[in-house]
């Protein structure tokens, strides 16, 4: 499948920075090459949380500095907000997941994922790593 947009899910960064699993590690550089890069705020809040907690505050900062030189960050504003509670009361989902899927939906990108939570979204098109 040949995309142009995608939309990566915080649980792409968690295994791409804690997985031991050196061929799934290469599969996830190759979605990194895709052109249209996109992260929610939220992804950056969740591994900035997850990586403060687990290494520090130095390697919370070093990994989002290197997300926001890669990718695109875009904003929780009240479109992704609607859009999202929508999502989140149609697929019982958490705040972070319904604000990540509402972030591709409204891109029209697929959302790269290891979360099976984005898999019954029928709204928009995800891909497990």
């Amino acid at each position: 499948m040949k995309m142009n947009k995608a939309a990566f899910d915080t649980g792409f960064f968690v295994e791409f920075y804690y997985s031991q699993d050196s061929s799934l590690k290469q599969k996830m550089a190759e979605k990194k090459k895709i052109r249209g890069k996109y992260v929610s705020a939220i992804v950056i809040h969740e591994l900035y949380n997850l990586s403060l907690v687990r290494q520090g505050r130095e390697v919370a900062e070093t990994r989002t500095a290197s997300i926001k030189e890669e990718f695109e960050i875009l904003p929780v504003d009240d479109q992704v907000a609607q859009i999202s509670a929508e999502l989140r009361h149609k697929y019982n989902l958490s705040m972070g997941d319904s604000m990540i899927a509402a972030t591709a939906f409204i891109l029209k990108a697929v959302c790269i994922t290891d979360d099976p939570h984005f898999i019954q979204i029928k709204e928009i098109e995800a891909i497990w790593i």
